[in-house]
């Protein structure tokens, strides 16, 4: 249920109304707009009537909300969530989109400064790397743990590029905040609820990946749970589902999921076309392709030698297949912006 005040109410006529709805055994979301404030009611709301709040000074209607994910829906936050990673990186609302680039897995500390001095020169706002893999099978290479961390620090202070890593257990939260400026939920953890509760009680902004099966509404629940812990600052990431068809692309890229989005939640939306496509020559078209859909930022692999890369190398981009991306993003974006679509 949310209740949505009269422009111009009184602080104390919105303490009153977050105090009658906490006697009644429920909490609160406040979110206040330039215009007016709207309170969301959380918990057994089926019990009361809507006339019960109506009459409540300096509120102007009750809405109930239908869909199972009342904090991440826009009808409990109309504006735009605008997520900060850093001191100055905004996703969201009408910024430019957000590039953020580099390797499946951190390699070496040489590997990652080319790339991230790379990622800097073409405008990326931020760097990506995996220090701890998630892995189908067990003898794979699942990263360099806490000396890959370090070498992302050591990356951020050489660019100034902020750092998204992926957590995968809940043990590692605490080293992860440590060194990183963002945290990323992957595809396989998107239904550990474990680690999504734990994800929600920092304050470190999240990025959560789509499931591999994951419908719309299972994701958005999954996002749910991380704002229902108190953090507010998550990014979704759109990266592809797995369907009928691995022939000719690793996953089938949803493109519509990003409009449709958009359309249901305030939360800022981004896509990955490497893991989307799985070839590193569909990479740009679905990257260029999802910017005009309405995506708020990319996350794309990048490394100087795809082909000896030790993780997801037939995804990934060199150095050269970057750049001319990055440049052609730059024409869309430009184009988007002076046609206004």
């Amino acid at each position: 249920m949310i209740i949505i005040m009269e422009p111009g109410a009184s602080e104390t006529q919105i303490n009153s109304v977050i105090k009658h709805i906490t006697d009644l055994g429920m909490r609160t979301v406040v979110n206040s707009g330039v215009v007016q404030t709207v309170i969301a009611a959380i918990g057994e709301t089926s019990k009361y009537s809507t006339d019960q709040f109506e009459i409540l000074e300096g509120v102007r209607k009750v809405e109930r909300i239908q869909v199972p994910f009342k904090l991440v829906s826009r009808d409990s936050h109309h504006d735009d969530t605008i997520v900060t990673i850093g001191k100055n990186i905004k996703i969201g609302g009408n910024n430019p989109p957000v590039i953020i680039a580099g390797p499946c897995s951190v390699e070496s500390e040489e590997i990652l400064l080319s790339i991230a001095k790379v990622a800097k020169e073409c405008g990326a706002k931020m760097l990506r790397g995996g220090a701890f893999k998630p892995r189908t099978g067990p003898r794979g290479f699942e990263g360099l743990g806490k000396i890959g961390l370090e070498f992302l620090a050591t990356a951020r202070k050489e660019t100034g590029l902020a750092v998204v890593t992926e957590i995968m257990d809940t043990r590692d939260l605490d080293l992860i905040c440590e060194f990183t400026d963002m945290l990323q939920v992957g595809a396989r953890n998107m239904q550990n609820f474990s680690l999504l509760n734990e994800v929600g009680r920092t304050n470190k902004p999240v990025l959560l990946k789509r499931g591999l099966s994951a419908t719309i509404e299972e994701w958005l629940l999954a996002a749910e749970r991380i704002l229902d812990k108190g953090n507010s600052q998550v990014v979704l990431c759109e990266r592809g589902i797995r369907t009928f068809d691995n022939k000719y692309t690793r996953n089938t890229a949803d493109i519509a999921a990003i409009p449709v989005v958009r359309k249901l939640s305030h939360l800022p939306i981004i896509f990955d076309p490497s893991h989307a496509t799985g070839k590193w020559d569909l990479v740009g078209p679905l990257a260029k392709a999802s910017v005009v859909a309405g995506a708020h930022g990319l996350i794309i692999e990048v490394h100087p030698e795809p082909e000896k890369a030790l993780s997801d190398g037939p995804q990934t981009l060199n150095f050269e297949n970057f750049k001319k991306l990055t440049k052609e993003l730059e024409l869309t974006s430009n184009l988007l912006a002076s046609s206004k679509i």
